[in-house]
């Protein structure tokens, strides 16, 4: 049978991001059902209809203190004067917390104020008053009392006033059950074995978990080859046997992007791309009466699409509200461009620095999962806006709990492995902190410093002049502020280049002569400032190295990409050229230093840094990674 044929198509739509979510769910009309469950097993479930008591709580007049129950009315003659004496039995009764009151007594005295004379005679000096430490029926919970209105989500207090009023079973709202179709001929499992073109399929894993967190039940589908009547079967079988489709891939303007065309041929498409980035090319439509939501092979395009079209239908359907992320107030520490006419969603790390909160943007790219991992705020750019300045303050969602933010310890700088590692081992002793770390550069370390934007800066900038690392641009870009320069670390550069080295290359000369294919660190890097040492000692221009625009933003992004090419190479350190199984051949041992500000130093924050970095366990962990030596017993350097 001769396969469909589809003409491509090359323009998406630029249809307002909230004009799309409106449309779908005026056309989500999913009839609701309901069924019965076990209370026990309701938490995190949304009531079908307002829930009712079934008896009172408590049911019978209980007893709120340890102690005796007497008659209030008998007792009004106690005095320290007039000590009353009371005989058991007719007089008062013995009762503990949560012991029925037996009649005729209407008040409980604490044993505490109470004289015992003998097993039978006890002796009170003040009276008690009707109802004293006495609860009530009904004092919780009334029978017939209405416990939970429709629409409410079960938490675990909740189960204790159901259960303690016997509601046994409560009449929830069925998940809605949401089918996850990857489509992609790229695609594989998770256990397979790669090669070259080989995509690991994985955004059905963290789809099913975003569906399952917002209280629907995921249906994840195997993966779908990128040929249409496949893709189609699985759409019709989807639209069967679930309430929400989400096909993932095949919704951009590819020439096997075909999802958008199968779906007009067997349903209804309502948009096709959004004014967003990332997430723009989007498709939002209805086959057989159930909402089809289209979603980006890119995952964090596919994440906030899912997060904008699906999760309002589940709310929707569950008679929820949207959950609203809590927002901050932040200080940009770096610029932010963006494109009239879309929105822009900005993935930012966020620091608490004195008394301020500052945020530094993610890499945007939308097939970087880390960077929606390692984020804690998005930045929403309106579409009528071109972006913000430096030190411009702005409003971000907030990812993680405040909090955490708070004591992150902030670090911008030159990137190094060991950062991380500080940070794992500053959370094992500390579990409430951690390090947000920008790897923007020696330089911009120094300059966020300055401006009060960071806790530490990671530095290896080489004076040309002096050969000694970092403390002239202390000096001349920090003069008069109160900063101190923390020797850390002693590690290698080198050459990072293919197994075997096949071009041969041990100098700048080589790179040259034998045309490598060069990967550069971004201005402002310590890595980039010895190369152009490097190229001026050699005689040597910029332009004589092919890639040397080519820019980085840490070590092992350099040595990942000559990994991939077999004449690459590049300048960095040893633990990325053994991370990535990659030659090394050293150029020059280097300093790589710490800088903060002297109060930082000193504070609390400070003086645990610093204790992890001289403990032996740090100190054995960056051992292993080789390459490095941790400075023993460093010597702060105090400038002013």
């Amino acid at each position: 049978m001769e396969p469909t044929r589809y003409k491509r198509k090359i323009y998406l739509e630029d249809k307002p991001r909230s004009e799309a979510k409106r449309e779908i769910l005026e056309a989500f009309q999913l009839p609701l059902e309901v069924e019965r469950i076990p209370t026990t097993t309701a938490l995190g479930r949304v009531t079908a209809e307002p829930i009712f008591a079934q008896n009172s709580t408590p049911h019978y007049h209980a007893s709120a203190m340890d102690g005796i129950a007497v008659i209030a009315e008998s007792t009004y003659n106690a005095h320290e004067q007039n000590p009353l004496i009371l005989k058991k039995g007719k007089e008062f009764s013995y009762v503990d917390t949560g012991n029925a009151i037996p009649a005729p007594f209407n008040a409980v005295i604490m044993i505490e104020n109470v004289d015992i004379l003998d097993a039978d005679t006890i002796e009170i000096i003040e009276p008690a008053t009707p109802w004293q430490h006495i609860r009530p029926i009904g004092e919780d919970v009334v029978q017939e009392e209405m416990l939970f209105p429709q629409g409410h989500m079960i938490r675990p207090a909740d189960l204790g006033v159901l259960l303690s009023s016997q509601q046994l079973e409560l009449p929830v709202v069925k998940k809605p059950v949401v089918s996850i179709i990857p489509t992609g001929n790229e695609l594989v499992e998770a256990d397979s074995t790669l090669t070259a073109g080989k995509i690991i399929e994985f955004n059905g894993a963290v789809f099913a978990g975003f569906v399952q967190e917002w209280g629907a039940e995921p249906k994840l589908h195997s993966i779908v080859k990128d040929e249409p009547q496949r893709i189609k079967a699985a759409l019709l079988e989807a639209a069967e046997t679930s309430d929400i489709i989400v096909i993932n891939a095949g919704s951009s303007a590819g020439s096997k992007d075909y999802t958008v065309h199968i779906i007009a041929e067997i349903g209804t498409v309502f948009t096709h791309g959004v004014a967003a980035r990332p997430g723009k090319p989007v498709i939002l439509g209805k086959i057989n009466g159930k909402i089809v939501v289209g979603v980006p092979g890119y995952p964090v395009s596919a994440y906030l699409a899912l997060e904008w079209f699906v999760r309002p239908l589940v709310c929707e359907y569950l008679q929820i509200p949207e959950p609203k992320r809590q927002t901050v107030t932040v200080k940009l520490g770096r610029r932010i461009v963006s494109g009239m006419g879309a929105e822009d969603f900005v993935r930012m790390n966020i620091g608490y620095v004195n008394g301020q909160f500052v945020a530094n943007p993610l890499t945007r790219a939308a097939g970087v999962t880390m960077s929606y991992v390692r984020a804690d705020g998005l930045l929403v750019v309106p579409a009528n806006v071109i972006g913000y300045e430096q030190g411009e303050h702005v409003e971000v969602e907030l990812l993680r709990p405040l909090e955490e933010v708070k004591n992150a310890i902030m670090f911008c700088g030159s990137h190094d492995l060991t950062i991380d590692l500080l940070s794992s081992q500053l959370k094992r002793v500390r579990t409430d902190m951690k390090i947000v770390s920008a790897h923007v550069g020696s330089m911009a370390g120094i300059m966020a410093i300055r401006k009060g934007e960071a806790h530490v800066a990671g530095i290896h900038l080489l004076d040309p002049s002096t050969k000694q690392y970092n403390l002239s641009y202390v000096k001349k870009l920090l003069a008069g502020q109160d900063i101190i320069l923390y020797p850390f670390l002693k590690r290698m550069q080198g050459w990072i280049l293919p197994k075997g080295n096949p071009l041969e290359i041990h100098s700048i000369d080589d790179v040259a002569k034998k045309q490598a294919n060069y990967v550069n660190r971004q201005k402002g890097a310590g890595t980039r400032i010895l190369l152009d040492m490097l190229l001026t000692e050699a005689g040597l221009s910029p332009e004589e190295i092919i890639g040397y625009e080519r820019e980085m933003f840490s070590h092992l992004a350099v040595a990942a990409e000559v990994k991939g090419d077999t004449k690459g190479a590049g300048l960095g350190i040893y633990p990325a050229a053994k991370a990535m199984d990659l030659d090394f051949v050293p150029v020059a041992d280097e300093e790589y230093d710490l800088l903060m500000t002297k109060s930082f130093y000193e504070s609390e924050s400070g003086q645990l840094l610093i204790g992890i970095i001289q403990s032996d366990h740090f100190k054995q962990q960056v051992d292993k990674i080789g390459g490095y030596v941790v400075v023993e017993n460093a010597e702060p350097k105090s400038l002013s």
